[in-house]
């Protein structure tokens, strides 16, 4: 049985169908059942933050694994008209810093309600305050939650002076402009060791309010006893390293961050080499809980399995459909209802689409169990790149394929080799690093700050030249002597 509690107050239900709490909590302590059935509480609204901590090792592995996920992300709002009409909070909207460890910092100056612009978190302070805030994985904490709870929304660790942070408006990915006075949303609430679900102050189409007692981890939860519609999201994965073929991994969920950041680290942890498509994720119909999609493609591709059921349970492996063509050629995806084909979501993946993103930077470093034959390859490309008809010679600009193979061949000493050699500063340093948390895309950043400083002089005989002037791994000084041979070779043909 869960270990939870529920911490009530007296509500009035008003005829929108909204919960408004109005009375306020008793000095009580909170009380816990030996058999973890759950038991109503009622709580000050303050205590000390070393005491409100949950599990501080267990805190910082979820936020290891949200290291990477949101820096690029944006908050995606509802899109439906119905949930745009339960929409009444006015707000300014905000842009985060990133921490190291992959949460965010929001300094506010002045009193006012705020929203985040990367999580959809929304503050409200009544004065100059410093937040830092992260998002968590669900997967150590939903065995918490029975039914008919459910989770409708990211879990959240925030952390600053809750005497001046009044409210928190969390995000959920329920639709309720049908539903809304079916539903029954609150806050659940971990302290120590022990989850507590806590009354909601209001609620929109978009987001659950809490007002703040205490800050540990914490998320959007409802209780119905029918199917809900979600918002969803559906994400787009590449295999790198398929020769002429091309294969797919995607995902589909509710638009909800904990869930995203779970599939990204599922891929990033997986034994291939993966690389996020760029493409609008937002679904365009609700995905409905226990119903059952599949992936059309046009032109036929083969698409494994060939349905998946939607479920809002926290599942260990996230099901995914894998989709693979024997050439890369142009095609079009869509989401579908099995039972009756409907569209939910739909895209045109084109050549540019994944080539781009290849020489922008993979995600991943190249797995240990590459073959030999796919490394030779790798190892030997054709630096024959066209411009206005004309192949390049050694007097054009590096390019980006170029200065990517060259950033993977970089060793440790890189930003020595930045600084000394590429005459790039420490602020260029720090400000790459801040921007990208992978180590072979700092590097290719960094090479790309000495190209854009060196303009028209940025050839890749010139950056050879500068590379040298440093000890450089013997493998990327016959490299660069191979390219420039190659480049040589190709301008005289």
């Amino acid at each position: 049985m869960a270990n939870y509690k529920e911490t009530r107050t007296d509500e009035k239900e008003e005829e929108s169908g909204t919960v408004a709490v109005t009375s306020e909590r008793d000095d009580t302590s909170d009380h816990t059942e030996s058999d973890g059935n759950v038991q109503s509480s009622k709580e000050t609204g303050t205590s000390s933050l070393a005491e409100e901590n949950f599990e501080e090792e267990e805190k910082e592995v979820d936020s290891q694994k949200s290291k990477h996920k949101l820096k690029t992300e944006t908050y995606l709002k509802p899109w439906c008209e119905k949930c745009k009409a339960l929409q009444t909070l006015s707000c300014e909207e905000v842009s985060p810093k990133n921490t190291s460890k992959g949460g965010f910092v929001l300094k506010l100056d002045s009193e006012g309600t705020y929203q985040c612009m990367a999580t959809g978190l929304v503050f409200e302070v009544e004065g100059k305050i410093t937040i830092t805030y992260s998002v968590l994985s669900w997967s150590k904490y939903s065995m918490h939650l029975k039914k008919p709870w459910k989770i409708v929304g990211p879990l959240f660790d925030i952390d600053c002076d809750p005497t001046i942070l009044i409210a928190v408006h969390f995000p959920h990915s329920l639709c309720l402009g049908d539903h809304d006075a079916h539903m029954k949303l609150r806050i659940l609430h971990f302290k120590k060791s022990t989850a507590i679900i806590e009354p909601s102050h209001d609620h929109s189409g978009s987001h659950v309010k809490w007002n703040v007692t205490s800050l540990s981890p914490m998320g959007p939860i409802a209780e119905t006893s029918e199917p809900a519609g979600h918002h969803g999201v559906v994400l787009i994965y590449m295999v790198v390293g398929h020769g002429s073929s091309t294969s797919f991994r995607i995902h589909f969920s509710a638009n909800n961050n904990s869930e995203i950041q779970d599939i990204y680290q599922d891929c990033r942890t997986s034994c291939k080499r993966y690389i996020k498509i760029d493409k609008p994720p937002v679904c365009q119909k609700l995905l409905e809980e226990n119903k059952k999609y599949k992936l059309i493609s046009e032109p036929e591709a083969d698409v494994t399995p060939q349905e998946i059921q939607f479920v809002t349970e926290v599942l260990a492996i996230k099901p995914y459909f894998e989709v693979y063509y024997e050439q890369p050629t142009p095609f079009k995806i869509s989401l579908v209802e099995a039972d009756s084909d409907q569209v939910i979501w739909t895209t045109a993946l084109r050549e540019d689409d994944f080539d781009q993103r290849y020489l922008k930077g993979i995600k991943r470093r190249r797995s240990s169990n590459t073959s030999d034959e796919e490394d030779n390859n790798f190892k030997s490309p054709k630096w024959n790149d066209m411009t206005d008809g004309q192949q390049r010679s050694t007097n054009a600009c590096v390019t980006d394929k170029q200065i990517m193979a060259i950033a993977q061949r970089l060793d440790k000493k890189w930003k020595e080799i930045a600084i000394t050699c590429l005459n790039l500063s420490k602020k260029d340093i720090d400000r790459i690093q801040g921007e990208e948390d992978d180590l072979t895309m700092q590097k290719f950043l960094m090479l790309d700050e000495w190209r854009n400083k060196k303009k028209n002089d940025a050839t890749l005989r010139n950056l050879s030249k500068s590379l040298r002037e440093s000890e450089i791994p013997v493998e990327l000084n016959n490299f660069l002597e191979d390219m420039l041979k190659n480049t040589k070779d190709n301008a005289k043909h």
